[in-house]
């Protein structure tokens, strides 16, 4: 996926395994925001050795996510399947919310004269 602006979302950083067991993936314009959530995510996982994130500096608008799978399995694979069960995650709560807004079942706030 490119953006407007021709900066690629996601980047392999150097340093990756030619099997992509361990690799570092750059992913533009993102914050904690996705990072913590998509290294729960990728956690959940049993075949994931390690993940974590970093935000390598507040001005640098993007963060870096590191994988590491067990017996040599890919964490690009890794990547997308969390990415898309994150985004399952995200639909079912918003389900849930337009549900329970339109059953009603919600303290109102009122305001006071």
């Amino acid at each position: 996926m490119v953006m407007a602006d021709n900066v690629p979302k996601i980047k392999i950083l150097k340093g990756a395994e030619a099997d992509l067991s361990a690799a570092t993936y750059q992913i533009h314009d993102e914050s904690h925001t996705i990072g913590n959530a998509l290294r729960w995510m990728i956690m959940k996982n049993p075949k994931v050795e390690f993940c974590g994130y970093s935000v390598p500096h507040p001005s640098e608008n993007h963060i870096n996510l590191r994988i590491q799978m067990y017996d040599g399995l890919s964490s690009l694979d890794a990547l997308l399947t969390a990415l898309s069960n994150l985004d399952d995650v995200c639909l079912t709560i918003g389900d849930a919310y337009r549900t329970s807004l339109t059953q009603d079942d919600y303290e109102k706030w009122e305001e006071k004269s």
